[in-house]
């Protein structure tokens, strides 16, 4: 639609027309030249017509002055017919029609085309157009049909070869207008008649029949010599002869224009000579109407020959005889004329210059008419033909207002009064409303260009005084009811025009609400149109009937086809972006769901480092985007927005509308505007797939993926990655693989470390991820296809459909397999909604890092929330973010690689099943000390074989022990008893060596394990690990260092009966101890038990041998064998077996030889069995305590070496051993158990008559001296020193009671020497018992060169002195 042109009035309308079959390109070529021959100078007007039709001829070639040109796109509506003479200058006074000529092409086709065209054009009867040609361009040199002659006037053949076509183009359009100002003197000779002045006076907006239905006087002759004449050249009316007026009659305007050999041959055209009148009768000129009229449009037509000083005289004449108050109009346009004539001459002298006269604004004169002009048409009231002239008048008034509000903003643009300004008025262009003053200033539909500022726009306002505000108070004027009565058209265009000038102006909101308008106007015309063509939108096609008149339902039953035509949509992007830019401007973003191509999904494409990280960042800004604008209000512009994409169609757009709403505004929108969106949507939709558009929009509902987790692979295919040089260790620890290298330390952060590594999963093998996803509507989310985007190694998985429920987070299982082994990174999801494309949705891994970046960001954005006040429309969320420092810092800072979920996927693996196990239910009972079997059956389910098997255990009693480990509580000796248990005392055993490790695919394979009762155990498992290790190398790169194993777990029920207990234990000198078991053996000497212990004590010395005895209890309900057997080196093998009955408890006896240790081992510490760290004690202990606490330990273990016990069921076969490992040692234990340094005998003696040394009696149990009273005895104490090296002693006796005793030298510290290893030596005490009753001798043995308490030998003595 053309623009609207200040100087209009002086422009004379050349509609160009394409003729023929003319291609587009070529039209538009020769059209854009010809648009560019805007004026034309008088002086090339000429004429070789010398009568009264050359009235309007520049007078002399060298007039001063220009004709200006105008090149509607189209005719004016048949509406505007009545203003033919009252505004000429809106329709087209010539048309200039376009062809193009081939070597097949005939001339007098072309011709008969373009009156055809004239024609079907213009309504019969019009006056218009006054002229026409028809310019033929060749196409080519072999033209062939080219035969010009008399019969084609009107038709002009520019051949290809031709140069400088336009300068000859722009002859030609002078010598249109030359005809053009021709016809205009023809029309104006019928105007002067009495009968044309009755109808120009006739009406309000009179129209001149044509010719032949003009009546004629009876007296024309004589009357035609009455009649004035308007002369040229003094302004003044003049006669002409009745020749002149009856050459040219007004009803063949049309065909002499056109017809061919009408026209006479064109001459060099001269300055006319003034017609001097016969005789002058002004008085008789129309006496019964005003002149007014005709003078006004007399200077219409001066103005449009460009004769300014005339036009300006006869609108002055005009303007005083238009005072009738139906005349009102004709003032008003008289009064434009006057106001476009200054700008047409400031254009014309030298293209003006800016300045001002005296205190007044130059164009105050202008504007002052223009605006009573606009009070002129506004006050002004149809007399005849309301409708008609209501549409009319209402037409005139706006464009007044408009031509007063382009003055107005004109000089404002330009900075002034000036040739800027007189441009813009009369020559405005393609884009007038970007001038060179304002070259930011964006097209009112545009959403990308930046618009000035408002410093820019108020600085205008300061230079030239003319405010914003009084331009848009101006425009507002034409805005008002009176559109209503506008045709479509004109309605359009003057609400274009006026949203325009308010969008330059910087009143977005204003410009906003026309387009509303301009948008409620073009959809009227739309829907109309579409019923203009047909009263249904389909036409059918009908198989058995031809009758095309029969209804659709009719039709139907009939069994037709109904087909539906395809909408043309042509101008529904121009519409979609001004109903684009209107939501823009009240905060409604229709574009935040974007419209694209449908294309495949590649989920092997990735996007850019920047994309990735501005999709992660959205989620940000979405959470701190605030609201802007009124909720009502834009859901209602909504509305609207989505009728007019309903109603072009564009179905695409429709979805793109509602979708982009219920992102932005799900908050505020009311669950029935949810569902009425989501709906329309998916129709929407569905309609475009259906009618084939390719189009479809992006995926808009937010970021969906919550989280992506892999879920653990089950525990029976989980790889587990071992060095290679661990299979080294397998010689000397069977465990070792399974257990893994065990940590020396308590904390180890490495090890810390190691526990955050990556996924493993395995090559060929499903497993399972679980994406969490969220739908914050009221309605279920339907996902067309949801799945996993990754890169690295290869991956499988299936895409599928999704419901996610209402206002709910929904977890999604995805299984997908690796195809090779490598590292696969797991970077989000790709999801599809129903009629969308596929959208990847990166989901970075939750890294500190990334958690400390996003922490940073949203502490930035939120920050910056109310800091800055924005005011008006830069208020709006994306203006906002585009001024955030945050934003712009975000782009400037160094960008981090952006890390994402991975997982180690491993070779291919073997897989093994227990196919079946001795036992029942899992479960086993034994009794303490119990050893059983267990057998597991393995199969190899997998097309691997498995070339590496190890089993390690687990029960109830390792967690315990581990945790008093731990905690370090424990003292030395428990510490190394629950070490004992957990390492030598094991509940599943198992013997890699005599078994093989190889399973071939489909073989099975039975292993055995050892199960040990063990109080306290409830339960266990058994762990098989197993591997293919020695894989075949199918490349020559390097083997990896590592292998993987997998572990089979085997849950075993465990009950164990704790029937024996042992406690009691002791360790006795033989003395004492044979003693006591002669007293017992002398009851029942005749028991076979008592014999055979009896033999069992009767040992060799008895200073080399000590009792070891143990009490044990049946706390079960059968009874038990235990047996103790002593496997001692150098000493038979001996072995004592007491029957326990139920409930009884039995002491056994087994004499042992003391042991001797080095003095080395018995220093040694007590060592740990598990590889900790070394961890101070809590108790500090002297040295010497320290000293005695390793000899106890030492012997302790030797002792423990040498006895074992064992208990068998009575009667049965079940068997087991018996643990003493609970049993302590004390320091008297240690005495008896272990070699003295030196041994001390002591023995009584006395001298017969003869000096011989006779023994004392001793009793029979050989454990007392009998000696006589008052008698004296020798105390011979033998020392044998059985060190392995020398010593230096010394002997200390002790007599007790010492006050009944009479002996002779030294008890105390007696020198006894240095004594090799098993040298002996005597010392000889005599004593005399003064009294009867029992006496105790002791001797102890020390060495001087150790410390004083350290007695390396002892001796005891028991004496009975009785009377004889």
């Amino acid at each position: 639609m053309e623009p609207f042109t200040y100087a209009s009035l002086a422009q004379i309308r050349i509609l160009l027309l394409p003729v023929g079959n003319i291609r587009r390109s070529i039209f538009d070529k020769w059209a854009h030249d010809i648009r560019s021959i805007d004026s034309v100078r008088l002086g090339d007007i000429t004429t070789d017509v010398k009568d009264e039709r050359s009235r309007f001829i520049p007078n002399h070639q060298l007039a001063s002055g220009y004709l200006h040109l105008a090149y509607p796109s189209h005719p004016p509506p048949d509406s505007h017919a009545p203003l033919s003479l009252f505004r000429t200058s809106d329709f087209p006074l010539a048309v200039v029609g376009i062809a193009s000529c081939g070597e097949n092409d005939s001339l007098a086709t072309i011709l008969t085309h373009f009156q055809t065209s004239l024609h079907e054009i213009f309504p019969q009867g019009s006056m218009f157009p006054l002229a026409s040609n028809c310019f033929v361009f060749e196409e080519s040199d072999t033209t062939t049909n080219i035969n010009l002659g008399d019969n084609f006037a009107g038709l002009v053949v520019i051949p290809s070869v031709m140069g400088h076509k336009e300068t000859y183009v722009g002859t030609l359009i002078a010598d249109l207008c030359s005809k053009v100002l021709v016809e205009l003197a023809t029309v104006m000779q019928t105007l002067e008649s009495p009968l044309g002045n009755e109808y120009l006076n006739a009406t309000t907006f009179p129209v001149l029949p044509p010719a032949s239905e003009l009546p004629k006087s009876l007296d024309d002759e004589s009357r035609r010599d009455s009649l004035p004449l308007l002369p040229s050249h003094n302004s003044q009316p003049e006669l002409t002869s009745p020749a002149l007026r009856s050459k040219s009659p007004l009803g063949l305007k049309r065909n002499s224009t056109m017809g061919p050999g009408l026209l006479p041959i064109r001459h060099s055209s001269l300055p006319m000579s003034p017609v001097l009148p016969p005789k002058k009768r002004p008085t008789t000129i129309g006496a019964a109407s005003s002149h007014g009229r005709l003078f006004k449009v007399l200077a219409d037509f001066f103005l449009l020959a460009g004769r300014l000083e005339e036009a300006s005289i006869w609108y002055t004449e005009a303007i005083v005889l238009l005072k009738n108050p139906q005349d009102a109009p004709w003032y008003a346009s008289a009064l434009e004329g006057l106001a476009t004539i200054p700008i047409v001459e400031g254009w014309a002298s030298t293209h003006g210059v800016n300045g001002t006269a005296g205190d007044k604004d130059p164009w105050a004169d202008v504007a002052e008419k223009l605006n009573q002009a606009i009070g002129l048409y506004q006050k002004t009231t149809p007399s005849s033909e309301p409708e008609a002239t209501l549409s009319l008048l209402a037409y005139l008034y706006c464009s007044s207002v408009l031509r007063h509000s382009t003055l107005l903003y004109s000089v404002w643009s330009s900075k002034g009064w000036g040739p800027l300004a007189f441009t813009a008025m009369i020559q405005p262009g393609p884009s007038q409303f970007l001038p060179a003053t304002l070259p930011n200033n964006a097209s009112p539909t545009s959403a990308s260009s930046a618009r000035n500022t408002y410093a820019a726009l108020e600085r205008l306002s300061s230079i030239t005084g003319i405010t914003r505000t009084q331009i848009a108070a101006s425009l507002s004027q034409a805005h008002g009811p009176w559109l209503l009565h506008l045709n479509a058209r004109e309605r359009v265009r003057t609400l274009e025009y006026m949203a325009a000038m308010f969008g330059s102006l910087g009143h977005v909101r204003k410009e906003a609400y026309v387009l509303r308008e301009v948008l409620g106007c073009i959809m009227d015309l739309v829907v109309c149109g579409r019923e203009e063509r047909g009263t249904g939108s389909a036409r059918v096609l009908s198989a058995g009937s031809t009758a095309r008149d029969s209804s659709l339902e009719g039709s139907a039953a009939k069994g037709t086809v109904g087909v539906r035509e395809n909408e043309r949509t042509d101008g529904n992007e121009s519409i979609l972006r001004i109903v684009k830019h209107v939501c823009r401007v009240h905060g409604i973003d229709l574009e935040a769901v974007k419209l694209v191509d449908d294309t495949p999904p590649n989920s092997d494409s990735q996007q850019p480092q920047d994309l990735e990280e501005a999709e992660l960042d959205e989620d940000l800004l979405q959470s701190a985007r605030e609201p802007f604008g009124w909720p009502e209000l834009q859901i209602g512009i909504i509305r609207e927005a989505i009728a007019v994409a309903e109603a072009l169609p564009d179905y695409p757009a429709v979805a793109q509308f509602s979708l982009s709403s219920l992102k932005l505004l799900h908050p505020v929108m009311s669950p029935g505007d949810q569902h009425h969106l989501y709906n329309t949507a998916s129709r929407a939709l569905l309609t475009a797939k259906r009618r084939g558009d390719r189009r479809a929009v992006d995926y808009w509902s937010g970021k969906p993926v919550v989280s992506i987790e892999i879920l653990p692979l089950p525990l029976v295919r989980v790889p587990i990655e071992k060095p290679l040089s661990i299979l080294s260790q397998a010689v000397t620890g069977s465990t070792s693989i399974l257990a893994g290298v065990k940590d020396p330390f308590l904390y180890n952060p490495r090890k810390l470390m190691s526990g955050q590594a990556k996924t493993v999963v395995v090559q060929n093998e499903p497993f399972e991820l679980v994406v969490t996803l969220q739908n914050p509507y009221v309605f279920d989310l339907d996902l067309q296809n949801l799945q996993l985007s990754t890169s690295g190694v290869p991956f499988n998985s299936k895409a599928f459909p999704v419901v996610v429920p209402a206002n709910s987070y929904h977890p999604v299982t995805i299984s997908g397999r690796a195809l090779e082994p490598g590292t696969l990174v797991i970077r989000g999801c790709i999801v599809q909604a129903p009629g969308g494309i596929a959208r990847e949705f990166v989901l970075p891994l939750a890294t500190e890092e990334e958690e400390e970046r996003r922490t940073r960001r949203r502490s930035a954005i939120e920050c910056e929330i109310g800091r800055s006040k924005h005011a008006g429309l830069d208020s709006r969320p994306w203006e906002k973010l585009s001024k955030r420092i945050s934003t712009q810092a975000g782009t400037a800072a160094a960008k981090k690689r952006i890390r994402f979920l991975e997982c180690k996927v491993v070779p291919e693996q073997p897989l093994l099943r227990i196919r079946r196990t001795s036992l029942t239910h899992g479960a086993v009972m034994l009794y303490n000390g119990e050893m059983s079997t267990i057998r597991i059956t393995l199969e190899n389910v997998s097309s691997l074989p498995v070339d590496l098997i190890r089993l390690t255990f687990d029960d109830s009693t390792i967690a315990p022990a581990q945790q008093a480990l731990a905690e370090g509580e424990l003292s030395v000796f428990d510490t190394y008893e629950t070490e004992y248990d957990l390492v030598h005392r094991p509940v599943f055993t198992w013997d890699s060596k005599r078994e093989s490790h190889e399973i071939l695919p489909g073989q099975k394979r039975v292993i055995t394990v050892d199960c040990f009762g063990k109080v306290g155990c409830t339960n266990g498992a058994i762990h098989v690990s197993y591997g293919f290790v020695h894989r075949p190398q199918t490349s020559l790169k390097e083997p990896p260092e590592v292998f993987h194993t997998r572990q089979l777990s085997y849950p075993v029920l465990v009950t164990v009966y704790h029937m024996l207990e042992c406690h009691g234990m002791d360790i006795l000198s033989y003395t004492g101890a044979r003693t006591a078991v002669t007293e017992d053996d002398d009851a029942d000497e005749s028991s076979p038990e008592a014999r055979a212990r009896k033999s069992l004590l009767h040992v060799g010395d008895i200073a080399d041998w000590c009792i070891f005895s143990i009490e044990v209890r049946n706390t079960y309900g059968l009874p038990f064998e235990v047996t103790f057997e002593r496997k001692q080196e150098g000493v038979e093998h001996a072995s004592i077996t007491s029957l326990v009955p139920p409930g009884s408890t039995s002491r056994i006896v087994l004499p042992i030889k003391k042991i001797s240790l080095p003095e080395e081992h018995a220093s040694r510490p007590i060592p740990m069995l598990s590889d900790r760290q070394f961890v101070v004690a809590a108790s500090q202990l002297s040295p010497s305590e320290e000293r005695a606490q390793r000899e106890l330990f030492w012997y302790r273990e030797e002792l423990f070496k040498v006895v074992h016990g064992r208990w068998r069921e009575n009667g049965g076969t079940r068997a087991g051993d018996l643990s003493l490992r609970q049993q302590r040692m004390t320091l008297p234990m240690l005495e008896a158990l272990r070699v003295e340094a030196a041994r001390v005998r002591m023995t009584l003696i006395r001298l017969d008559d003869e000096g011989n040394a006779q023994p004392v009696p001793v009793d029979p149990a050989g454990s007392k001296f009998l000696p006589p009273p008052n008698e004296f005895v020798y105390l011979r104490t033998s020392i044998t020193n059985l060190a392995p090296s020398e010593l230096i002693l010394t002997l200390t006796l002790n007599l007790e009671p010492s006050d009944h005793v009479v002996y002779q030298g030294e008890l105390l510290d007696i020198p006894v020497g240095r004594l090799a290893t098993g040298d002996s030596y005597e010392v000889e005490t005599p004593v005399a018992f003064v009294a009867c009753g029992r006496f105790y001798f002791a001797a102890e043995v020390r060495a001087v060169a150790q410390p004083r308490d350290s007695v390396v030998g002892h001796g005891k003595m028991r004496i009975a002195v009785s009377n004889p």
